[in-house]
């Protein structure tokens, strides 16, 4: 048998065991490639930079007058719209690290004629030495900036890993219904907050609260306004009777902490009844709900109040005004903030209303897991390599 056995095996080396050659530097060099690419290819490479370079001449062109460049002749646009940008990035650094650009582009500028003129200037000419002092000082600004980025990215992903905390990860499982949700936010901290919780059960009744807001603003300033609107509307939907009186004292609580109504919270509040299927909802300044009929008839659930922050005395009982829905099996209530009907393209043409109500004619029953996922994709094809400008939160909530 045992011709058999080696016949199978194969032929065997028979000796000591061979060492790995040591990697050849082509090798190296690609998988250092790989390292600093994360396996994205050039054309990717290419759409990230150009998406980045948009946001940010976005973010620089802002500050500039337009309107008095445009007065300028023809030939002289161009280089005012230039000494504005280059002025508008100059003060968005420190007043030390201005001085030091300045200083290393006059380092860098000022030996160009000689350098271009004079033979061998890197081994026999003083100019050079400015040069290199030049871009030794442009070194070190980009590596206090990168250090200055890498700080903030760590306290931000920190800042993420505690907003999650504050939302659901999974839908809970009400009777009756089929719940999905999920949140883009447009940087690594979003101003978006949904949510689904069990309410005190009154005359024997199952009740659950479905909240949609969405906070003023973007990043930071919106995140921190959103945990402060995550715990108070914890704490008051224990202690509130009905969904008006939540809403009333959200808004009073708001309004303590929206300097003046700049940082108000438009925001969605319903209450289901699964042994009726009835639900009850205030729309305090939030984007219409789409409520999407087995019949493929569509509702709007249009807003019932401001939004909350602006105004003390819309703490009033007649302020806000409750309706009520009743959903038969087969019913699909849609909710979103508006970062998706705004979301643009690389046009400028934004998502709309049209859009998503053609997306939302998908002639196939789907559950509420999969036209959430079909929503997102249908955005996503239509935004395309466009830098997202808002934060995008969408909940399907779908009566079975």
């Amino acid at each position: 048998m045992k011709w058999l056995y080696f016949f199978m095996a194969g032929p065997q080396t028979i000796g000591p065991p061979k060492v790995p050659r040591p990697d050849s530097a082509g090798r190296r060099v690609q998988r250092y490639w790989e390292r600093l690419t994360e396996g994205a290819n050039l054309d990717q490479l290419w759409k990230q930079f150009s998406a980045d370079a948009r946001q940010s001449y976005a973010l620089y062109s802002r500050e500039v007058d337009w309107e008095s460049i445009q007065a300028k002749s023809r030939w002289k646009r161009a280089l005012h719209a230039s000494g504005a940008v280059f002025q508008s990035m100059l003060m968005k650094l420190s007043p030390a690290r201005r001085v030091l650009l300045l200083v290393s582009l006059v380092l860098l500028i000022y030996p160009l004629p000689a350098m271009l003129l004079t033979d061998h200037w890197l081994a026999e000419t003083a100019v050079a030495k400015l040069f290199v002092l030049g871009a030794s000082l442009l070194f070190v600004l980009l590596a206090l900036e990168l250090a200055d980025r890498v700080t903030m990215k760590r306290d931000l992903e920190i800042a993420r890993e505690i907003q999650h905390w504050l939302l659901p990860e999974q839908p809970p499982t009400v009777p009756g219904a089929q719940i999905a949700f999920a949140s883009r936010p447009a940087n690594t901290v979003a101003g978006d907050y949904y949510d689904v919780l069990p309410r005190a059960a009154r005359d024997g009744k199952e009740r659950w609260l479905i909240v949609v807001a969405d906070v003023a603003g973007k990043s930071i300033p919106a995140a921190l306004l959103m945990a402060t609107f995550q715990a108070s509307l914890h704490t008051l939907v224990g202690a509130s009777d009905s969904l008006l009186d939540l809403v009333i004292g959200l808004n009073g609580y708001a309004c303590a902490h929206s300097q003046g109504g700049r940082r108000f919270t438009t925001a969605f509040f319903a209450e289901y009844e699964p042994q009726t299927r009835s639900l009850t909802y205030i729309n305090a300044g939030h984007n219409a709900p789409v409520l999407k009929r087995k019949s493929g008839q569509f509702e709007y659930l249009k807003a019932t109040g401001l939004p909350l922050g602006i105004a003390m005395e819309a703490s009033g009982p007649s302020s806000y005004a409750a309706q009520i829905c009743q959903l038969d099996s087969g019913d699909t209530l849609v909710i979103f903030t508006d970062g998706l009907v705004e979301a643009v393209n690389a046009q400028g043409t934004e998502y709309g209303d049209d859009r998503l109500l053609a997306a939302l004619q998908f002639p196939i029953r789907e559950t509420a897991a999969l036209m959430l996922e079909r929503l997102f994709a249908e955005v996503n094809r239509f935004v395309g390599e466009t830098h997202q400008q808002d934060d995008i939160t969408c909940v399907v909530f779908q009566s079975v």
